[in-house]
Parts: structure tokens; C-alpha cells; sequence
């Protein structure tokens, strides 16, 4: 934001703005219930891929940078299994979650592009 560095046009950073962004639109949607477990689980989880590709695009050394986005990209499946007990649980319909669900595999195949490279 402040610095104006280079991650911030990655398409990887984007999609993990936008899929953190829609997380976060679906948690008021979970049971108080969930409150401690989902719910901070997603949050966590979503902010982690966004801190991780960051943190990696700042490292000078090649295996730092891929680890940051192999930990990003662990991040982006244990979101989908979160929505997978989400649907589940019956707490939202797959049909509700098309969105984030395109997000999550938007931002698995970004980061395991990166990670070849």
C-alpha cells in the first residue's frame, strides 16, 4: 500500500484479495456456534494466503520465496475444506459458494504456477 511494491499486481495477490474479501462476506452467515472455530479458522486462513504471497515476493532467494507460497497455497485448501464442513454442516448450499469456490481454485493454480516457476 504505502511502498507500492511489485506484489500488488501479481494476479495470484489479487485473487487472494478478492477470495479473502468474500470469506469474510460469508462468516456472518455462520452459527454463533461457529464462532470459534470456523469462523476464526476462515479468517486466519484467507489473511494467511494474502501475508504469505507477500512475505515470499520480499524474499531474494528462490526456495524462500516458494516455500511462502507453497505455505500460502495451504492456506487455499484448508480454506476449501473449511467450506467443504461449511456445506456439510448444512450452514450455506455449494450453489451459494460458486464464487469463493472459483476463487479457491483461481488461487491453488496461480500459486502452483508460481511455485514451478
Amino acid at each position: 500500500m504505502f511502498l507500492n511494491l511489485n506484489h500488488y499486481n501479481l494476479d495470484a495477490y489479487k485473487s487472494a484479495r478478492e477470495l479473502r474479501i468474500e470469506c469474510y462476506k460469508i462468516l456472518p452467515k455462520l452459527p454463533e456456534s461457529e464462532r470459534f472455530n470456523l469462523t476464526d479458522q476462515i479468517r486466519r486462513a484467507s489473511t494467511s494466503v494474502v501475508l504469505n504471497i507477500t512475505e515470499g515476493c520480499s524474499r531474494k532467494s528462490e526456495s524462500e520465496r516458494k516455500r511462502y507460497f507453497e505455505i500460502a497455497r495451504g492456506s487455499v485448501i484448508e480454506l476449501d475444506s473449511c467450506f467443504d464442513m461449511i456445506v456439510e454442516s448444512s450452514y450455506a448450499k455449494i450453489e451459494d459458494l460458486d464464487k469463493i469456490g472459483k476463487l479457491i481454485k483461481t488461487s491453488f493454480i496461480l500459486l502452483s504456477e508460481m511455485i514451478k516457476k
